[in-house]
């Protein structure tokens, strides 16, 4: 049994639509209602709710919260998942690449950060999808810091969001001349 520790963050994944105010808002989370659909047959997920915030609204502090939760969690699990919305997951998952470069804890599971580019209460939203790859990835590969979305795990530095293909990238270096 691996144990996987899933932090959320909010983000679009997580936004519900208001009716009263006509607007989609991280108000409530639905990562329960979306994990009661998967069977997840030898995890034992521990759900950490660490905020509830479009990613817009994260600062500096968040995102070293983020990285020192992170850390805290993988000292007594196989593996961490955050949820977390991508207009500023490259700079959470930057944070935690840093943190364990620079810290004498062992980075010894993947740390993996998911979310979507559509809510999950939307008809065609990647969410289900990307939280299903999440989980199966924070079982198969190595220790290290990723993005996992839309069939594709890209380890972390440098990753970057293309906002025209609507996905994460990683580009190549740049030439040294």
């Amino acid at each position: 049994m691996r144990r996987v520790s899933l932090i959320s963050t909010g983000g679009t994944i997580e936004k519900t639509y208001n009716a009263l105010s006509g607007v989609l808002d991280n108000e409530v989370s639905v990562l329960d209602v979306m994990l009661g659909q998967l069977r997840l047959t030898g995890v034992k997920l521990d759900r950490v709710q660490l905020m509830n915030k479009d990613s817009l609204e994260m600062t500096g502090r968040d995102h070293k919260l983020i990285a020192f939760t992170v850390e805290a969690m993988l000292a007594n699990h196989d593996g961490v998942i955050v949820v977390h919305g991508t207009d500023t997951l490259e700079e959470s998952g930057e944070a935690c690449y840093q943190r364990f470069l620079h810290s004498e804890q062992e980075l010894n599971g993947p740390v993996i950060f998911t979310g979507a580019m559509r809510p999950y209460e939307l008809r065609s939203t990647d969410a289900l999808q990307n939280l299903t790859e999440a989980l199966i990835a924070v079982q198969i590969l190595p220790p290290g810091v990723y993005v996992v979305m839309h069939n594709q795990a890209l380890a972390f530095p440098g990753i970057k969001k293309d906002r025209d293909r609507l996905c994460f990238v990683k580009p190549p270096p740049p030439e040294s001349v």
